[in-house]
C-alpha cells in the first residue's frame, strides 16, 4: 500500500532530507609537523634549552633560519597533496586537500575518547596527534600534525556530545508520540 512509504509518526520528510546532509562544523589543515622531516628538524630546534638570549633559546637562533626552506617546501606539498581534516555535526572526515575527495569518515557517535600525543618534534610547531578511539580503547583515527590539538579536540567532544544530545531528545520526543 502506498501509506507504507509514509513516514512513521513523529517524523517528517524534512526531518530526513536534514539527517542525509552533513553541515560543516570547521576544517583543519595538518601543520609541517605531521611530516617525519619536519618533526626532526623540531627536534633539532628545541635541543638547546639553555642558553636564551633576550629570551629566545639559541637553538632557534642557530638551526631555525638556516633549514626553513625545508618547512616552506613541505607546508606547500602539504597544501597541494596532503590531506585535511574536516568536523562535521556527524562525523569527522580526512578529504584531500585539493580535490576534497573524501579519504575516511568516522562517525562522531563512535567516538568515546581522544587522546592527544605530542613528540618532542612537534612541540616547536605546537602541535600534537588526536587519536580517536571508540567505546573498546580501539583506534579509530590518527589525526597528525594538528596545531593546537587540544582546542580541536574540545572540539569535537564538544559537536559529538550536542550530537548526543539531540539524539537523546528526539528518542524522547518519540517516545512520547509527538
Amino acid at each position: 500500500m502506498a501509506t507504507e512509504l509514509l513516514p512513521e509518526k513523529g517524523e517528517t520528510e524534512e526531518a530526513e532530507a536534514l539527517s542525509s546532509h552533513e553541515a560543516i562544523v570547521l576544517t583543519r589543515y595538518p601543520s609541517v609537523a605531521s611530516t617525519r622531516v619536519c618533526r626532526a628538524l623540531g627536534c633539532l630546534y628545541e635541543l638547546l634549552p639553555r642558553p636564551k638570549i633576550n629570551g629566545v633559546k639559541l637553538s632557534h637562533l642557530l638551526f631555525t633560519l638556516p633549514t626553513s626552506p625545508i618547512p616552506a617546501v613541505v607546508y606547500f606539498v602539504l597544501k597541494v597533496f596532503g590531506d585535511k581534516y574536516v568536523l562535521t555535526d556527524r562525523s569527522i572526515q580526512r578529504r584531500k586537500a585539493l580535490t576534497n575527495r573524501l579519504v575516511k569518515t568516522i562517525p562522531l557517535i563512535e567516538v568515546a575518547e581522544i587522546d592527544v600525543h605530542q613528540s618532542c618534534g612537534q612541540v616547536f610547531y605546537k602541535a600534537g596527534d588526536l587519536i580517536l578511539r571508540d567505546s573498546a580503547g580501539q583506534e579509530l583515527m590518527t589525526l597528525e600534525g594538528v596545531v593546537r590539538p587540544d582546542v580541536f579536540r574540545h572540539n569535537i567532544l564538544q559537536v559529538r556530545d550536542a550530537l548526543l544530545a539531540v539524539k537523546s531528545s528526539l528518542a524522547a520526543i518519540r517516545t512520547r508520540g509527538g
